[in-house]
């Protein structure tokens, strides 16, 4: 390819990208099927869900396996239990060595990740369609006979002890976090760190890994999403030759519910580590099952973010009174808050810092949002929503998280525009609901 049309290329995608991002095309009202996927959802005897979407576009196949565990699944003194399974679903099972699991994947030219957070447990991986039997195979293997000894468990425990160290001696504002965490989710199984506390970790014995590894890693709690290039007959018989005779597990016990008191709170952190002051603000929101969430997901968009929204231009880029902004919508299980987190300078620039927040916050209580706002902060939203399926790895993930979330898949279509039909009433209605009894955590330095 010539440089000139290299050149040519890019000026197109640029243009692309800003006609998208500057909404120069409606944000809704479009052809719901337009971003739609071929999906297949069924269901084995022992209660494993299937969810297979094929896609020719490369000669790749995604797996994941989804087990719907995470670290809000724990009790009291046995926290990091499954960020620990994560660890040892890796050192072997039945029929496959320690570490094996990774070296057959990579054997193949493919690639994989796992990941645990407070509700779910993921697993990964992507081959070239032709080996789809071997990633079944060994997911399968693991569901149902994983390796869990006494060096197993206690190299895994060292090795997350140690992750903890690092993330205590890095993560500057891990301490305030830590707090404000539990101050947002006053129930400890929703409120302590995913990767455990390192007393809690020392203490878990052989017969506590296998207790959680027998209740929560089972078929009947667990979803297998196949996105890419599959003979779909071919894909379900492999799926029950290696599933099927997985035994279902026992009942999941159900979680604990959530109480608060809904008042503002104020409360002051001293921070070891921290380099400057700053604060945390956060507010209870809808459940993320709620139709609250639609507009509460454009309202995170239209304060926080990139670099056109509200927080960051006020903040960062014109006042400049903010070194850091972060912050987003999070969710755990049936329970969503919504974050906001700044450090700055000096508590003179902390203080102002914060009036700019609420001043904008309660904006947004009384006060149209411009259409030309709105609808640039859904072409944002709707790039991102639509890069969650980009990928055949993206598209299985997307497809197993949406089925834990308790989405109804043929739903999905239409969930997009859910978002997008989200009108300026729908904002001020749900700003002046949710955003009334903040929590703030103010961090000074030690």
């Amino acid at each position: 390819m010539s440089e000139a049309l290299r050149f040519k290329n890019k000026l197109l995608i640029l243009g692309l990208y800003l006609f998208l991002l500057l909404g120069n095309f409606p944000a809704h009202g479009q052809d719901k099927q337009r971003h739609s996927f071929p999906i297949k959802q069924y269901k084995l005897g022992n209660g494993l869900q299937v969810i297979l979407s094929e896609d020719y576009s490369l000669p790749v196949v995604s797996v994941v396996v989804a087990y719907n565990v995470g670290s809000i699944n724990e009790s009291p003194g046995k926290t990091g239990l499954a960020y620990l399974l994560e660890n040892l679903m890796f050192q072997g099972s039945q029929n496959i060595g320690r570490m094996q699991h990774i070296s057959f994947i990579r054997r193949t030219g493919g690639n994989l990740n796992a990941t645990t957070t407070e509700d779910k447990t993921i697993f990964q991986q992507t081959v070239p369609s032709h080996q789809l039997a071997l990633v079944l195979w060994l997911e399968s293997d693991r569901m149902k006979s994983l390796e869990i000894t006494a060096a197993n468990v206690e190299q895994a425990k060292e090795a997350l002890i140690e992750e903890i160290h690092q993330r205590k001696a890095t993560e500057l504002y891990l301490e305030s976090s830590l707090t404000f965490d539990r101050l947002l989710y006053p129930n400890l199984a929703y409120s302590h760190p995913v990767i455990g506390n390192e007393a809690d970790v020392r203490n878990l014995t052989v017969e506590d890994v296998k207790d959680f590894y027998s209740t929560f890693y089972t078929p009947n709690n667990a979803v297998l999403a196949i996105a890419g290039n599959i003979d779909k007959r071919k894909t379900e018989e492999d799926i029950r030759k290696y599933f099927y005779t997985i035994q279902e597990g026992k009942d999941i016990p159900l979680l604990s519910s959530l109480k608060s008191s809904g008042k503002k709170t104020t409360v002051i952190s001293k921070e070891s580590l921290a380099p400057l002051p700053g604060f945390h603000i956060g507010y209870r929101i809808a459940s993320p099952y709620s139709q609250d969430f639609y507009p509460l997901k454009i309202i995170e968009y239209i304060l926080l973010r990139g670099v056109t929204s509200r927080l960051y231009k006020k903040l960062i880029k014109r006042i400049r009174i903010a070194r850091s902004l972060s912050g987003s919508i999070e969710k755990r299980k049936e329970l969503a808050t919504f974050k906001i987190f700044v450090s700055s300078s000096n508590e003179i620039m902390v203080a102002r810092s914060k009036r700019v927040i609420f001043s904008e916050i309660n904006k947004l209580k009384s006060s149209l949002v411009p259409e030309k706002e709105l609808r640039k902060a859904k072409n944002i939203f709707k790039m991102d929503y639509l890069n969650q399926y980009a990928t055949s790895a993206d598209k299985a993930v997307f497809l197993a998280e949406a089925f834990l979330s308790k989405k109804s898949l043929d739903d999905l279509p239409g969930e997009l525009e859910n978002y997008l039909s989200v009108d300026n009433y729908s904002l001020i209605r749900i700003m002046r609901r949710y955003f009334t009894n903040e929590i703030v955590l103010d961090i000074t330095i030690k």
